[in-house]
C-alpha cells in the first residue's frame, strides 16, 4: 500500500479543503496522474499519485479540511504481494518487545529538558503560532534545551486540525442568519464558501481586529503617463511582446517610495520590526474564484517592461487556476486596481502581514487648476491604506506624495531622483 498524503503546501499554508476526487475508490491509477484537488487559501492545487495501481480507500472525503500530511487515501500496488514477505520481519518485531521489557525497565527514565522561561522563541515558531491560534507554551520541544522548533508546531497544529470538533461548541463560534420567510427560501440558493472564500474572509477580519488601520487619500494627473504610453505603446509591444499599460508605472513609483519610506515596506514580528531591503510588489488579480496577489519580486532590478510580461503572465495563469503557490509568497508591498472595475475611490484593506497597500482607481478627466486656470485634465484619485502601529501619518502622507510625484514627472524614476 502507497499512503497519499497531503503535500508540503508552502511557507504558512498549514491546511486545504478536499476540492473533488478525480477518481473512485477502485479505480486504476498511473504515476504522477492527478488524483485529488486541494483547495488552499493560496491556490487550487492537485495531488498527484505517487505510484501505480489501484485507489484503495478514501479517508478525506470532498469538502474536509485537512492539514499538511494529512493521509488522504491508500494505493494497492500491483507489485504489493512480492513485497510483503520483505515486510515480514518488521513486522514480527513488536512481538519479541514484552520479552525485552523487564531489562529496560532498570534504565532511567529519559527527561525532557524544558528552556529557560525567559527565552525567546524562534520567528517561525510565533508565525505559526499566531496565524493557527495554538499556544507554543503548550508544545514539547524537540529543540536544543527543549526548544520548540518549526516542525514541533507543524505537529502539533496538524494534531489540533484532526482533532474532533467538540459538540457543545458555543453557538457564538458560527454565524447563523434567521431563517427566511417559505416563498423567499424556495427562491434562494445555498452553496458552500470554497476554501479560498473562507480564508479571505478570515484573514480581512483578521486585519481589521489586529492592525491599526488607516487610509489617506491624494490625487495624480496622468497627463504625462498617458501620453508617454500613447506615444511608445506600438513600438513597446512590437519590441517586448507585450502591452503597456500602467502597473509598470506604479510599480516603479511605488518602489521609488518604498526606498525613501522603509516603514511601508515593514512589518511587524512579535515585538520587533522587520525592515525589508528587498522589493517584492503584490499585485491583485481578480478570478471568478476570488482574489488572489502573486508577487513580482525585486522589482527595483526590473525594467518596467519585464514588469508588464511578468504581470500579464500572472493575470492570464491567475484566471487558469495556474498559479504556483510560490508565486504567491513573500510579498513586501500590495497594489491594487479597483479603476478596472470602474471604482473611483475606495479604502483597500491590508495583505497581512504588509504595513502598506496602495489602492488605484478610474482615471476621470476633471476639472483642475493649472497655473491659475482652469482646465480639464485625466486625474486618478490614489488611496494608501497602512498600519499605524508601523507607519506614522507623515510618513504615509509622504509616500503617498512621492508615488505621485513620480508618476506626474515619469523622468524622476529615470534619474532616480
Amino acid at each position: 500500500m502507497t499512503e497519499i498524503r497531503v503535500p508540503t503546501l508552502g511557507e504558512s499554508v498549514t491546511e486545504a479543503t478536499i476540492g473533488r476526487w478525480f477518481k473512485k475508490a477502485g479505480d486504476a491509477v498511473a504515476v504522477d496522474e492527478p488524483l485529488v484537488e486541494l483547495e488552499t487559501d493560496k491556490v487550487t492545487i492537485e495531488v498527484p499519485a505517487p505510484s501505480a495501481g489501484t485507489l484503495g480507500e478514501i479517508i478525506a472525503k470532498d469538502g474536509e479540511t485537512v492539514a499538511v500530511g494529512a493521509l488522504l487515501g491508500q494505493i494497492t500496488e500491483g507489485a504489493a504481494g512480492k513485497a510483503a514477505p520483505a515486510k515480514a520481519p518488521a513486522a514480527a518485531a513488536p512481538a519479541a518487545a514484552p520479552a525485552a521489557a523487564p531489562a529496560a525497565a532498570a534504565a532511567p527514565a529519559p527527561t525532557t529538558k524544558s528552556p529557560p522561561a525567559d527565552t525567546p522563541q524562534a520567528p517561525s515558531v510565533r508565525r505559526l503560532s499566531a496565524e493557527s491560534g495554538v499556544d507554543a507554551s503548550t508544545v514539547p520541544g524537540s529543540g536544543k534545551d527543549g526548544r520548540v522548533t518549526k516542525g514541533d508546531m507543524l505537529a502539533a497544529i496538524e494534531k489540533a486540525a484532526s482533532a474532533p470538533t467538540p459538540v457543545n461548541q458555543p453557538a457564538a463560534a458560527v454565524q447563523v442568519r434567521a431563517p427566511s420567510p417559505a416563498d423567499d427560501a424556495a427562491r434562494e440558493e445555498r452553496v458552500k464558501m470554497t476554501r479560498l472564500r473562507q480564508t479571505i474572509a478570515r484573514r480581512l477580519k483578521e486585519v481589521q481586529n489586529t492592525a491599526a488601520m488607516l487610509t489617506t487619500f491624494n490625487e495624480v494627473d496622468m497627463s504625462h503617463i498617458m501620453a508617454m504610453r500613447t506615444q511608445y505603446k506600438e513600438v513597446f509591444e512590437k519590441k517586448h511582446g507585450s502591452k503597456l499599460g500602467f502597473m509598470g508605472f506604479f510599480t516603479k513609483a511605488c518602489v521609488h517610495a518604498l526606498k525613501d519610506i522603509p516603514a511601508a515596506n515593514a512589518e511587524i514580528d512579535g515585538t520587533d520590526l522587520i525592515y525589508k531591503n528587498y522589493y517584492h510588489v503584490g499585485v491583485a488579480v481578480g478570478t471568478d474564484k476570488g482574489l488572489v496577489v502573486p508577487v513580482v519580486r525585486d522589482c527595483d532590478t526590473k525594467s518596467i517592461a519585464a514588469i508588464e510580461k511578468t504581470i500579464a503572465d500572472f493575470g492570464r495563469r491567475a484566471r487558469d487556476g495556474a498559479l504556483k503557490i510560490d508565486e504567491m509568497q513573500g510579498g513586501t508591498f500590495t497594489i491594487t486596481n479597483g479603476g478596472i472595475y470602474g471604482s473611483l475611490m475606495s479604502t483597500p484593506i491590508l495583505n497581512a502581514p504588509q504595513s502598506a497597500i496602495l489602492g488605484m482607481h478610474k482615471i476621470q478627466e476633471r476639472p483642475v487648476a493649472i497655473a491659475g486656470k482652469v482646465e480639464i485634465r485625466p486625474m486618478m484619485y490614489l488611496a494608501l491604506s497602512y498600519d499605524h502601529r508601523v507607519i506614522d501619518g507623515k510618513e504615509a502622507v509622504t509616500f503617498l506624495v512621492r508615488v505621485k510625484e513620480n508618476l506626474e514627472d515619469p523622468a524622476r524614476m529615470v534619474l532616480d531622483l
